[in-house]
C-alpha cells in the first residue's frame, strides 16, 4: 500500500469500508463533495485512534496520512492521486497494471506502483464519471477532461493488447502570457513583442509542434493578448484552453451516444462558431477535415488561431 506497513493493510481496508458506508448513508457524492468525504474520513480515523488507546484495535502510525489515503480512494483517483498531486510529474500512464510510468521533468520513470486489473477498471470508470464521457466496445477510445484540468486518454483492452492503456496528461500552467514565456527563457523580448503585435493586428497564427512541445501553452499565451473588445469563440475536442477574456465562448466536441446518434465533431463546431458573431476563432488540435472549414473561415477575413502537429512551420504548409 506504500504509506503503511503490511500489518496495517487490514485496518485500512476496514476503515475504508466504514467511510464508504457513511458516505452512502449520508447520500454524499464523493466526486463533488470531497470536503464532506474528508470530514467523514477524519471522524472514522479519530474513532479508531481513540479505540486503539484501549488496545481493542491496532494503532495507526500516521492518522493524517491514512485520512489522505481514504479520501484519495473515494474522492480522488486512488493510488494515482500522489502522482497527480506531485508538481514535478507531468504525465502518468498505465501500460498494464504492474507497469505504471510517470514523466518527471521530461524523463520517463517506471514507478513501483502495482495495481490490479480491477483497480485500473475502477479508476477509469471514476475518471470518466467526472467527465460525462464513456468507453465501451463500440467506442474503444476516449478523450476526456478531469476536474483539475488534466487530460485523460484511454484505449480499451482488445484494441490495446492485453490491458487497457491509460494516459493522464496533467495540466501544468507555467505560463499564461507571452511575458511569462520570456521570463522562462522560451521567447526573446523582440519575439514576444512581435507575436503580441501580430495578435492585436488580427493576423492568422498557426502553432505547430510535436506532442508535449507546448503548443497549448503557447496558444493560451497568444490568446491572452487578444483585445478585450473582440468576441472569441473556441472549438476543441476537450477543454484545454484557459486564458482571461471578457467575451469568450468555449465549445467542445461530444461523443456518439449509446443509440449511435448525437456525435458533435470538431468540424461542426468550426462551422457553428461562424454563426456566433465571432471576432476571432480559435481551434485546438486541428487534425482532420476541420482544417478545410478553418481555412475557408480564415480566408474570408476572420482572424483565427489553431494548433496542429507538424515538425516545422514550413511542413505545416506542405502538409
Amino acid at each position: 500500500m506504500g504509506l503503511y506497513a503490511a500489518e496495517e493493510a487490514a485496518v485500512v481496508e476496514q476503515l475504508d469500508g466504514r467511510v464508504r458506508e457513511r458516505v452512502r448513508r449520508e447520500g454524499v457524492d464523493p466526486q463533488r463533495d470531497a470536503a464532506v468525504v474528508r470530514r467523514i474520513a477524519e471522524a472514522v480515523v479519530r474513532e479508531h485512534d481513540e479505540r486503539s488507546l484501549t488496545g481493542a484495535v491496532a494503532a495507526i502510525t500516521d492518522p493524517t496520512a491514512l485520512v489522505g489515503e481514504l479520501v484519495a480512494r473515494l474522492s480522488g483517483f486512488g493510488p494515482l492521486q500522489p502522482f497527480l498531486e506531485d508538481p514535478e510529474v507531468e504525465e502518468v500512464w498505465i501500460n498494464e497494471p504492474s507497469r505504471v510510468f510517470v514523466a518527471r521533468n521530461g524523463r520517463h520513470e517506471l514507478t513501483n506502483l502495482v495495481l490490479s486489473r480491477e483497480q485500473v477498471t475502477e479508476l477509469v470508470e471514476r475518471m470518466l464519471k467526472s467527465s460525462g464521457r464513456r468507453i465501451d466496445l463500440s467506442q474503444p477510445f476516449v478523450d476526456a477532461m478531469l476536474p483539475e484540468g488534466h487530460r485523460l486518454h484511454v484505449v480499451l483492452e482488445g484494441i490495446s493488447r492485453g490491458f487497457s492503456a491509460v494516459n493522464v496528461r496533467k495540466f501544468v500552467l507555467r505560463a499564461a502570457r507571452l511575458t511569462d514565456l520570456v521570463e522562462l527563457g522560451s521567447l526573446s523580448v523582440p519575439a514576444a513583442a512581435f507575436l503580441e503585435a501580430s495578435v492585436r493586428a488580427g493576423l492568422n497564427i498557426l502553432v505547430a509542434g510535436g506532442t508535449q512541445a507546448g503548443k497549448t501553452t503557447m496558444l493560451n499565451c497568444l490568446a491572452a493578448a487578444i483585445p478585450g473588445g473582440d468576441r472569441v469563440v473556441s472549438a476543441e475536442e476537450v477543454f484545454e484552453l484557459r486564458f482571461p477574456h471578457p467575451d469568450w465562448v468555449p465549445l467542445q466536441t461530444r461523443q456518439v451516444g449509446l443509440e449511435g446518434t448525437g456525435e458533435i465533431r470538431l468540424r461542426e463546431l468550426v462551422k457553428e462558431s461562424l454563426r456566433m458573431r465571432p471576432s476571432r476563432i480559435i481551434v485546438g488540435e486541428v487534425r482532420a477535415e476541420e482544417c478545410l472549414d478553418l481555412l475557408l473561415a480564415l480566408n474570408a477575413g476572420l482572424p483565427g488561431m489553431c494548433t496542429l502537429h507538424a515538425n516545422s512551420a514550413r511542413e505545416v504548409i506542405c502538409a
